[in-house]
């Protein structure tokens, strides 16, 4: 989101402290054969509210996790690590409307955003997207510009 000052910010949210009480980006993984593009804007649905038809764009930045931090192993040993994806969203209003997996969110500026965030692979999205707007090559072209 960019504030009446023309300044990039970006929102962190803070997860309830049984789930560690650490800030990081929105979450959360596919259900069924869902397509991580349609996970992200669910996601970001359920969790803050973003409107399902904001422009979201897939970001280079990909990670693989550990499933035991995930969900223990609930897969047994087949699955091991699980693919993250990072996707940008446009929002226009800095309005956010918390799921109960949260207890805040914060609209901040680049550096603040990356000391808050717990995890190398939010930061590492992060910068890739504060670098693209930065060096003026705007903001990606749209993975998704409404959903139908």
């Amino acid at each position: 989101m960019i504030d009446s000052n023309g300044e990039i910010l970006y929102c962190v949210f803070r997860r309830q402290n049984e789930d560690g009480g650490y800030w990081q980006a929105i979450a959360g993984g596919g259900e069924g054969a869902e397509a991580p593009l349609d996970a992200a804007i669910r996601e970001g649905f359920e969790e803050a509210g973003i409107p399902e038809d904001c422009e979201y764009v897939q970001m280079d930045s990909c990670a693989a996790i550990p499933a035991a931090d995930v969900c223990g192993l609930l897969w047994g040993n087949d699955i091991l690590v699980i693919p993250e994806y990072a996707f940008a969203v446009r929002v226009v209003d800095a309005q956010i409307a918390l799921s109960r997996e949260h207890t805040d969110f914060r609209w901040v500026d680049y550096n603040t955003a990356k000391q808050m965030l717990k995890w190398d692979s939010n930061r590492t999205a992060l910068w890739e997207l504060d670098f693209r707007l930065r060096a003026g090559l705007g903001f990606p072209a749209p993975t998704h510009a409404r959903r139908s």
